[in-house]
């Protein structure tokens, strides 16, 4: 079986770490530089740091935090997401310390542009992110700056099906920052079985965790406010999936017996 991952995952609202809740509500958790580096430090197996108003202020990627965290010296790898709308802001952002990029409204607008990106970029290194609920029985797909949802476009799956993006950051959206639990349904709707996904919202319990993750097309788990309010959440959760193709979190093993204490 693949290694799979276990993302942590950084949500920036006007520059600040924040507790997101289904992307309506924020609460500010502080600077996103150093829950980075406790989650490097922990030992997640990648990083993504979405920035969710950027695209509706139009300015492009957040350059200034990307270089803020690339001068920090983290071993984790970066992924970027917000504001990207074009093949230049994408190469900028991989310039300024991303590792790969993740695309949202740019796939509402323009999908068939992800196929320019990946010439200067690779294909490895573009994610879709797609924030997707299951409505009268089949995938809706959100725009999150109209708050509409609509069908999976054709050319979106196109684009899927050209091999010009990687992954899919599939995005529970109505279970974003809830305990609430992933939808599973939105992984057994999904149309295009060999396209590796990353399922995102909602996941927190190692229970569903480990089922999302035992699924051959899920290649990773993206955890994010319940990995940044726990020192040792990382280990814990790690530990707690056992068996599992996963990277050892960073910090020495606890006690089995604390675990989720």
């Amino acid at each position: 079986m693949l290694e799979k991952r276990l993302i942590g995952v950084i949500t920036v609202k006007d520059g600040w770490a924040v507790q997101s809740i289904g992307y309506r509500r924020h609460r500010p958790l502080g600077r996103p530089e150093v829950i980075a580096e406790n989650l490097d430090r922990w030992g997640v197996d990648e990083i993504l740091l979405q920035c969710i108003d950027r695209d509706a202020q139009g300015g492009g990627p957040d350059l200034a935090l990307l270089e803020r965290l690339c001068r920090r010296g983290l071993s984790t790898p970066l992924v970027y997401a917000g504001g990207v709308r074009s093949v230049a802001d994408g190469v900028r952002a991989v310039q300024a310390g991303a590792e790969r990029i993740g695309i949202d409204s740019l796939l509402h607008d323009d999908p068939h542009l992800a196929a320019e990106l990946a010439e200067p970029l690779g294909a490895q290194a573009l994610i879709a992110v797609l924030p997707l609920s299951v409505h009268n029985g089949t995938l809706a797909w959100l725009d999150h700056r109209s708050r509409l949802s609509t069908p999976l476009a054709p050319a979106l799956l196109d684009v899927l099906a050209s091999g010009a993006i990687s992954e899919v950051l599939l995005v529970d959206w109505q279970h974003e920052g809830v305990h609430e639990g992933f939808d599973e349904r939105l992984l057994a709707l999904w149309p295009m079985p060999t396209l590796p996904l990353i399922a995102f919202g909602g996941l927190s319990e190692p229970a569903q965790l480990r089922g999302v993750l035992e699924r051959s097309n899920v290649v990773a788990a993206a955890v994010g406010n319940f990995l940044n309010h726990r020192e040792h959440a990382v280990q814990r959760l790690k530990q707690s999936l056992a068996g599992l193709p996963l990277r050892a979190a960073t910090h020495a093993p606890l006690d089995p017996a604390r675990a989720w204490s």
